[in-house]
């Protein structure tokens, strides 16, 4: 027997659906901070310059601070100790008569006078009663010396700075001033003339040097100042020389002839002669130099 379908009494409703719209993504932060500050800065940009301006300032005066050191309060102790340190680590300075040496030393010759023999030839053993001094006063070799030393040998042999020798002969004489001129025959490639200065403005007590070769040792030098102008040279009763400078550096037999020095390495006179109470041939504490003046005029020369 065929079965009859079944049908349910109740109403059978169809299924309903809810449509929802979809939400657009969420923005992100930082876009919307970005979009934020762009219309911020748009309407105060001015006030934003000025505000970054202060800011900066304020954060390089916090920098400085923090980077500069404290400042310390330094007592008249601690200035002391500073000097004190800073004084005994300084070299000391040169003296004057180093720094007066080092200029004159290359225009410094010895001066040596040669006996002859009978033959004619040169006595190589030398009179050490004629080793003197001299100074070059230009580049063509002529030199200044005392006549007393270039006079009292038949043959004159003169030794530079460096060593080089060379005959000489004189070639004039002031005999007034005790001055001769000299010039070497065979000078070396190069000379080292020395400065002339007048004696105009010397006083007493100012610093000057003598260099020269005493009892042929050398070149030695020696300081001291000046004790007197205008001073007569007399031997015997007789004045000898006139007008000459009074000093009190050491000077000895074989510095005659030599230079005498300001501080500057100048050549101010010419060393002629030591005064001496007795005999005997030393250094007492007086010594003459002629003025440059008279010695230039010696040599034709008026440089003033």
């Amino acid at each position: 027997m065929k079965k009859r379908p079944l049908y349910s009494g109740s109403v059978r409703q169809s299924a309903s659906y809810s449509v929802r719209p979809i939400a657009p993504p969420e923005e992100p932060m930082r876009r919307i901070v970005a979009r934020a500050w762009t219309r911020f800065y748009g309407r105060h940009e001015k006030k934003v310059h000025f505000a970054g301006s202060a800011l900066f300032a304020v954060l390089a005066v916090m920098v400085y601070a923090w980077i500069q050191p404290t400042p310390q309060n330094l007592t008249q102790r601690d200035i002391t100790q500073a000097v004190r340190y800073t004084l005994e680590r300084t070299p000391p300075a040169p003296s004057v008569a180093s720094v007066a040496y080092d200029v004159i030393r290359r225009s410094v010759v010895r001066v040596d006078g040669e006996a002859a023999r009978a033959d004619g030839a040169i006595d190589i053993a030398r009179v050490h009663e004629t080793i003197g001094t001299g100074v070059i006063i230009d580049d063509q070799g002529t030199i200044l010396t005392n006549l007393h030393v270039a006079a009292a040998a038949e043959n004159l042999i003169i030794t530079f700075w460096d060593g080089h020798t060379s005959p000489a002969v004189i070639i004039g004489a002031q005999p007034q001033d005790d001055l001769a001129v000299i010039k070497a025959t065979r000078p070396p490639d190069e000379m080292f003339p020395a400065t002339l200065t007048n004696t105009r403005g010397l006083q007493l007590g100012d610093e000057v040097v003598a260099v020269g070769f005493p009892f042929g040792i050398g070149p030695s030098v020696s300081s001291g100042v000046v004790s007197g102008l205008r001073r007569d040279y007399v031997e015997n009763g007789e004045v000898r020389l006139r007008n000459l400078i009074q000093f009190d550096a050491a000077a000895n037999p074989g510095n005659s002839g030599g230079p005498l020095i300001n501080r500057d390495g100048e050549v101010l006179g010419i060393v002629t002669a030591i005064l001496n109470p007795t005999s005997e041939r030393f250094f007492v504490g007086i010594g003459f130099a002629v003025p440059i003046e008279n010695a230039a005029g010696a040599a034709g020369m008026n440089p003033f």
